[in-house]
Parts: structure tokens; C-alpha cells; sequence
């Protein structure tokens, strides 16, 4: 696999869980998550094709298209089973890749995922999409959060980092333009809802109540087999405003007999 950038944490003896992050972030969103996750599990952290150390990667585009190259990213590595997890349009790549994978996939999590409905925040996103200043940066991921959060000097460091790569823009911009197959003013493009449905590994969604990047859904939207949970108080970047939530429905997830 060309330019797939994949870090691998933990003993090989475990089933991995492998971490996907959103649109136009990378890997290091998962710091916090990660930090406390337990030390006998195997973590694999995937930068998105055309993200962050995959900025070159096959792939770039849509969700599909990212699905079917972490895949082959993953067969390219030796990884057999996995857990699998996948925040925003991570998540929708995440749901992807378990419809194509089956029962390779021993249990899916959702935080935030993409592809649930139309409805997305595309002008918040498009700005999101360009943003390259310290200031621009910061705006957006304020918006993004809920009120009270601050993102930490390190990771705005690490966009303005990412995004000065030769690129790096370009790639983001390419993204955006995937996500809306019908152009931004007819929202997101949609994930089957048949095939998610009939998924068989446990699947968990999480969804912070005040996320106005994508705005939670109510329950009914979801198939019925999915445990779903409103985080209050919280907004679209629950790896950053959320790690401990998170940490318990991936400790749940991974220990749980799909």
C-alpha cells in the first residue's frame, strides 16, 4: 500500500483496535484516547488517505474509496481480525470497511460517525477545510466543540504543522468535495441503511447532544441493533472533549463477545 501511514501500540498477541480519526485531522487526535486505553491492547492508528503521514496515500477522496484502501492497508499488514473504531467521517469509512470485511471486524464504534444523514454543517466544514492560521484553526475547532472547550497549543500546532505540507490543502479541498455527491447544498452523502442494519458485530454509537458539525440523531434514525448514546453538554470532538467516555465504550467494545 503506497503512503498509508499506520501506527502500531501495544503486544501483537491481542485482536487490534484500529482508530480512525475525521475529516481533515490525523492519528494524533486519538492521543488522549489512547493514553488511556489499557496496555495489553494492541492500537493501530490510521492516518486517513490524503491526512496527515497519508498525504500521498492511494485513496484520497471519498469515504469509499479510503475504505477500500485502509483495507488493503490492513491485508498489506497481516491484520486478520480487528475491533474497529471511527470518529466523524472516520466513522463513515469505519462503517464502510465492516460491511466489506464482515465478520473480520469484532466490533464497530461510531463516535459522531459521517453518513448517518444528509444533515452536516457544510459551510462550518468548508471553512474548517481551508483553514490554515492559528486563528482560522482555532475558530473552527471552537465552533465544533461545545462551549468551554479549548483545544490544547499542541494539537493547533500540530494542523498548522499538517496543513503548511505542500498539498496538504489541496487534499483537504478534494475530501470536501467527496463528501457532497449532490454538491454541499444537498448535504452528506448517505450510508445504506440496509447494509448497516444488517451488520453482525456489536455495534456502539456515541453522539455528543450539542455537536453542530453533525447534528445528533434521534434514536429511531439508527438501526435498532445499535447501542446508541447521547453524551449532554458535549459537541462534535469527543476524542479531545470526551477521552474518558470514549475509553469506557472502547474498553466495552473490545471485551465484549461479538
Amino acid at each position: 500500500m503506497s503512503g498509508l501511514h499506520m501506527e502500531f501500540s501495544g503486544p501483537e498477541s491481542s485482536i487490534p483496535l484500529v482508530l480512525l480519526h475525521g475529516f481533515g485531522g490525523d492519528g494524533s487526535v486519538w492521543g488522549a484516547v489512547k493514553a488511556g486505553l489499557p496496555k495489553s491492547l494492541r492500537v493501530i492508528t490510521i492516518d486517513l488517505p490524503g491526512h496527515g503521514g497519508s498525504l500521498e496515500s492511494e485513496g484520497r477522496g471519498g469515504a469509499g474509496r479510503m475504505a477500500k484502501a485502509i483495507l488493503a492497508g490492513l491485508d498489506g499488514a497481516g491484520v486478520e481480525e480487528f475491533h474497529l473504531a471511527g470518529h466523524s467521517m472516520g466513522g463513515a469509512v469505519a462503517a464502510l470497511i465492516a460491511m466489506r470485511a464482515g465478520p473480520r471486524v469484532k466490533s464497530l464504534t461510531l463516535v459522531a460517525p459521517g453518513g448517518m444523514s444528509r444533515d452536516i454543517n457544510a459551510g462550518l466544514l468548508q471553512r474548517y477545510a481551508r483553514a490554515a492560521t492559528e486563528a482560522e484553526i482555532r475558530a473552527c475547532l471552537g465552533e465544533m466543540a461545545a462551549p468551554g472547550f479549548t483545544a490544547p497549543q499542541s494539537v493547533v500546532d500540530g494542523f498548522i504543522a499538517a496543513r503548511a505540507r505542500p498539498g496538504a490543502l489541496e487534499a483537504i479541498s478534494q475530501t470536501y468535495q467527496a463528501m457532497f455527491p449532490d454538491g454541499p447544498a444537498e448535504g452528506q452523502g448517505v450510508l445504506p441503511g440496509d447494509a448497516l442494519a444488517a451488520l453482525e458485530m456489536p455495534v456502539a454509537v456515541i453522539w455528543g447532544a450539542e455537536d453542530t458539525v453533525l447534528p445528533c440523531p434521534k434514536p429511531q434514525a439508527l438501526p435498532v441493533s445499535f447501542a446508541f448514546s447521547v453524551l449532554p453538554g458535549l459537541g462534535h470532538m469527543l476524542p479531545e472533549e470526551a477521552p474518558d467516555a470514549v475509553i469506557r465504550v472502547l474498553e466495552h467494545a473490545v471485551s465484549a463477545k461479538a
